[in-house]
């Protein structure tokens, strides 16, 4: 040790014997130090010009709220809790997605391969596993039409292209010309500008994917933003959460405001940043169904040079024919001058076959950031429209033709029913005592919430009488999406929540007991990580056999 304390010592006086022969070496310091002090205080004056106090600070206190309950799971005591309960919430799990046991398990393929006759009926015990009767009416979205002559046409065009892929034009040439006339059709619907354009994909999430991937690139090459964000409302689609993870962009989420639950516009002005690349806007928004001001959005996209986008995935079908059915919106497609893309979904109220979705743009040039092309590929120059190579062309015939069976006027009539269903709804409802409903209904969906108890308890009540709705968190609420099968039954609607509210209020301080407990404290977690795991799982339990 004496001997590694006398080096060091002579060390140092080696250093300081070589700065009095050069003195310039300690100016050299002295400007090197004070070069990275500048840099420094630079970047951090800068982060907060262009950040704001406010969003520097959120950032840094979730980053250490994620280091903290990192550390804190490391614990051995507190890991060996967290991984027992999460042991018995994922036993549960699993049993409730267990698959059925009365009909055979195939886990391997089998040796010789089933005849007709004998899949048949195997195909038909596994459609009569589920337990939800959509065919009631009763469930919130997913199924929005049902069955009918329009179903029959749609197979039939899916069935006779069963076999086509619009990855080769050449040899499908009427798939290609199926899907460019479903751009088209859809491009006129939300009124767009000659030298407009699209594409078709396999859902909203698609369409949201390709948006986001769009304006990336764009502000990558023409504004040489390498650190893209997105700013868009707290009540936005969960599609643009998973399109800026995949694609290195940070979606910066802005409250909405507390009565209307429309996005704040003054919250969105503060969170533009030099790196932003887009503002979204949804016509409506999932959870509870209003529709945010478009032309504002486009004023300050218009202001900073940005893209706006229009998320209309679920009401796509149905706010493009409202003017016509007697309710209209204030303007929010290609009209808005600042509108750069708009997602619209023909597989929700368009009554297409699942897997059908458009994205559109304003200019073709946007459109080119979403292609993929790969000119070097040893197996020939290789080019794609969206993620996805092979494509079911199936699903774009089967687009095509539940297009052109409903017509303008179709669209119109249904628009008209489900409206007035979604209005009919709201005004026997707005005045329960112990239930209110959220922001205006100004489209399909209804959102209730409550001051008074758990509405959670009120979902459990209304699944005991086959209602299947939409639970949905931050605030707790729940959702019914009215679907063109719902307007056979609203009436039935209204009925049972004022029966299930009335019982309620007898107790309403009454705790919840079940999944609506499980769902109700899932918010109180402060450690989302947990969440995630749960959801992780879930997923898990699903490829289960």
């Amino acid at each position: 040790m004496g001997n590694l304390i006398t080096k060091a010592h002579g060390l140092d006086q080696s250093l300081q014997n070589i700065e009095k022969k050069h003195p310039f070496i300690h100016k050299a310091q002295r400007y090197v130090l004070l070069f990275v002090v500048l840099k420094t205080a630079l970047k951090i004056f800068w982060l907060l010009y262009d950040k704001g106090l406010i969003r520097v600070a959120s950032e840094y206190k979730k980053a250490i709220s994620v280091k903290f309950f990192r550390t804190i799971k490391q614990i051995p005591a507190v890991k060996a809790k967290i991984d027992s309960e999460m042991t018995k919430v994922m036993s549960d799990v699993e049993k409730d997605l267990e698959k059925p046991a009365h009909i055979p398990k195939f886990l391997r393929l089998p040796e010789n391969g089933l005849t007709k006759d004998e899949l048949i009926p195997l195909i038909e015990d596994h459609k009569k596993v589920s337990k939800v009767h959509w065919e009631d009416g009763k469930i919130s979205g997913t199924v929005y039409f049902g069955a009918g002559e329009i179903n029959e046409v749609a197979n039939f065009a899916s069935n006779t292209f069963s076999l086509s892929n619009p990855l080769h034009p050449d040899v499908f040439p009427g798939v290609n010309k199926m899907e460019a006339e479903v751009v088209s059709m859809v491009l006129n619907m939300y009124n767009a500008p000659p030298g407009a354009c699209g594409t078709m994909t396999s859902g909203g999430t698609e369409s949201i994917l390709m948006a986001c991937k769009a304006h990336r690139d764009w502000a990558k090459d023409v504004k040489g933003i390498s650190a893209p964000e997105i700013v868009a409302a707290v009540s936005v689609h969960a599609a643009f959460d998973k399109a800026c993870a995949y694609f290195g962009i940070q979606l910066i989420h802005v409250p909405v405001e507390e009565v209307s639950r429309k996005i704040d516009l003054r919250a969105v002005r503060n969170a533009i940043t030099s790196n932003t690349i887009m503002v979204v806007g949804s016509v409506p928004s999932f959870p509870h169904g209003v529709c945010d001001d478009i032309q504002e959005l486009s004023k300050i996209a218009l202001h900073h040079g940005i893209g706006l986008h229009v998320d209309c995935c679920l009401g796509g079908f149905l706010v493009p024919f409202m003017e016509k059915a007697g309710f209209p919106l204030p303007t929010f497609d290609f009209r808005v001058p600042g509108v750069t893309s708009i997602s619209c979904d023909p597989h929700k109220y368009g009554f297409t076959p699942k897997g059908s979705s458009v994205v559109m743009y304003a200019r073709k040039s946007l459109r080119h950031y979403q292609y993929f092309v790969a000119p070097d590929w040893t197996g020939g120059i290789y080019a794609s429209p969206s993620i996805a190579g092979s494509r079911a062309g199936s699903l774009i015939a089967g687009c095509w033709a539940s297009m052109m069976y409903m017509g303008d006027s179709g669209y119109v009539k249904t628009t008209t029913e489900i409206i007035k269903a979604a209005k009919f709804i709201q005004s026997e409802l707005s005045s329960v005592p112990g239930i209110f409903i959220f922001g205006k209904v100004e489209v399909s969906v209804i959102a209730l919430g409550s001051n008074v108890f758990d509405i959670y308890r009120l979902n459990k009540k209304l699944g005991k009488r086959g209602w299947n709705l939409n639970a949905l968190q931050y605030p707790s609420s729940i959702h019914l999406c009215v679907t063109y099968m719902t307007t056979k039954v609203a009436d039935v609607f209204v009925k049972d929540v004022k029966e299930c509210t009335e019982k309620i209020m007898k107790n309403p301080g009454k705790k919840s007991t079940g999944s609506a407990a499980i769902y109700g404290m899932s918010q109180a977690l402060p450690d989302r990580s947990l969440v995630d795991y749960i959801a992780k799982g879930f997923i898990d339990a699903l490829y289960k056999p």
